[in-house]
């Protein structure tokens, strides 16, 4: 996995229309874990593709109608198939993260990476999503090297008390001990 040009790949970036550029001269340095599953609970189908591109159609679900009008993005999703998706280049500011503090710093959209994982607070992730989070995560450490261990946040820190996720079902040891000898095992540290 590299990143060239702050995209992953061509074969794996749907471009979203909602994002804008950093600050000048800000680089990323945070990088921020979510979930989402659409309808809530429910995964796979088009319909987190279709929220970060605004297409999503209101009609094809009651939650639908509350969410449809947003105008939201991250960087990338990880499906439970471990499928990565990237919607906003990592140079660019993806609006992921809404109101939000970082070691008294507001604004975390303008200095951060914003990767979801297709799930919810209380379903467990699979394997492979883990696997491609540890992979991808590295990948954003080694072109972004203000982004450290001490710099990775679930979106439940950087808005407490608005948002929850990624939850009580993601496993912060798990993906921080194989994060760190992923890249010890790659010679990144």
């Amino acid at each position: 996995m590299d990143i060239i040009q702050g995209k992953l790949g061509d074969d794996c970036f749907v471009e979203s229309p909602f994002y804008n550029q950093r600050p000048l001269g800000q680089a990323p340095n945070l990088l921020v874990i979510h979930n989402i599953s659409l309808p809530p609970g429910q995964f796979g189908g088009p319909y987190i593709h279709d929220l970060f591109t605004g297409k999503l159609n209101a009609d094809e679900h009651p939650f639908f109608q509350e969410i449809s009008h947003l105008q939201v993005s991250a960087h990338c999703l990880i499906r439970r198939s471990g499928e990565i998706v990237q919607f906003v280049n990592f140079n660019d500011r993806a609006w992921h993260a809404g109101v939000s503090t970082f070691q008294g710093r507001e604004n975390c959209n303008d200095y951060s990476i914003g990767i979801e994982m297709e799930g919810t607070d209380v379903e467990p992730y699979t394997d492979a999503q883990y696997q491609k989070l540890i992979a991808l995560s590295s990948t954003i450490m080694q072109h972004y090297p203000e982004i450290s261990l001490g710099r990775i946040v679930g979106h439940n820190d950087i808005a407490f008390g608005r948002k929850t996720d990624p939850g009580v079902a993601f496993d912060w040891c798990r993906y921080r001990c194989q994060l760190v000898n992923y890249r010890k095992n790659h010679g990144v540290i």
